[in-house]
């Protein structure tokens, strides 16, 4: 079984095997001086001890590294975080030297005088050594933030990307438009009216989908508009057989959300779903707090062809992992599917 160490940087083995026990039986050349390497059994026991001394030191202040590291995570506390660690480290290191040296003293066989000017030699030559080292570890770090988030960025980008293309299908499906033709031709023949009102909530529905193709993040108010218009399209074709009931606080209605995520989830229900007006689909939109609730019964249709539908859906919840730490979540019972998405602010925006 491999040993645990605290986990600051993704290099800390790496570091303690190459780096630091190296650095730290070179102070036994320090404390001992030539008699260090005088027979082999000497240098055999004193690296022995001086490599289980300083494990426990290197994972005590490890530990201290990580807690201090989750303690002052903000960007302008990197320089308060250095500095405790560093600290503590020093003080730990006179600690263990004190504990060291009151050791080989306590042996008649290592014949070791402890003096001030030496402990204060090692001590001083130790400190270098441990300042290097904490400058070394947050640069690892760091470097493995920086890794982290442009794998994010190209992560967000690719899945952006996708969402644009499914946004792009969207646009021009043609079952979509060909429904949608077919629902105002209907009309223009049976009520000019309401031919001239689905007209004007078509064209309301196709502008907001070439406009937000580029968006990253839209209002929920914006959303929520579309939803009308785009629903209204729906209801003149399925009727009664599609029911969405919005209960959103006014309060939020500035949070963010991705473009298109109501047409999105609703399309993949109702692509799904058998819809009739004795057996409706119904889909509820809510909110609690900072969460918008997408809910509907599933009455599940066999479908004759191979549809892929499900890709926008994956899409979206991956978007939505990547720009929001809280992530959507899918929740699914026999009866019902619940989709929840976060509702995001300004400084959550991600910027492609």
């Amino acid at each position: 079984m491999k040993a645990a160490l605290p986990h600051f940087a993704g290099k800390d083995l790496f570091i303690f095997k190459y780096i630091f026990l190296p650095y730290t039986l070179s102070i036994n050349f320090v404390i001992f001086e030539t008699t260090y390497v005088s027979n082999f059994m000497f240098f055999f026991l004193v690296s022995a001890i001086t490599i289980i001394a300083f494990t426990i030191f290197y994972t005590i202040c490890g530990g201290v590294a990580v807690i201090m590291k989750n303690r002052f995570s903000g960007k302008n506390q990197a320089v308060i975080q250095l500095g405790i660690i560093i600290i503590t480290a020093l003080l730990l290191s006179a600690l263990l030297l004190s504990l060291l040296f009151k050791f080989y003293e306590s042996f008649p066989y290592f014949n070791f005088q402890s003096s001030d000017e030496r402990f204060l030699w090692t001590f001083f030559v130790l400190g270098i050594g441990l300042i290097f080292l904490a400058f070394v570890h947050e640069g690892a770090a760091r470097h493995e933030a920086w890794k982290k988030n442009r794998f994010e960025t190209e992560q967000l980008r690719a899945v952006y990307q996708r969402s644009r293309l499914e946004g792009l299908r969207s646009q021009v499906n043609p079952h979509f438009l060909f429904n949608s033709l077919n629902s105002l031709s209907s009309l223009i023949s049976d009520d000019g009216d309401k031919a001239e009102l689905f007209l004007d909530e078509m064209t309301k529905v196709y502008r907001y989908m070439l406009r937000n193709e580029t968006d990253t993040l839209v209002t929920l108010s914006e959303e929520l508009k579309f939803l009308q218009s785009y629903y209204y399209l729906l209801q003149t074709r399925y009727g009664a057989g599609l029911q969405i009931e919005v209960d959103i606080e006014d309060s939020v209605s500035q949070k963010r959300i991705a473009p298109l995520t109501f047409q999105t989830i609703i399309e993949n229900a109702f692509t799904f779903n058998s819809i009739s007006k004795f057996n409706p689909l119904l889909i509820s939109i809510s909110n609690k707090k900072d969460e918008l609730i997408f809910k509907h019964n599933i009455q599940q249709k066999t479908l004759t062809t191979e549809l892929d539908r499900e890709s926008a859906l994956d899409n979206l919840i991956s978007k939505y992992q990547l720009i929001s730490a809280e992530g959507a979540k899918v929740e699914e019972t026999n009866e019902h599917r619940t989709i929840r998405i976060p509702l995001l602010t300004d400084e959550k925006q991600v910027v492609l």
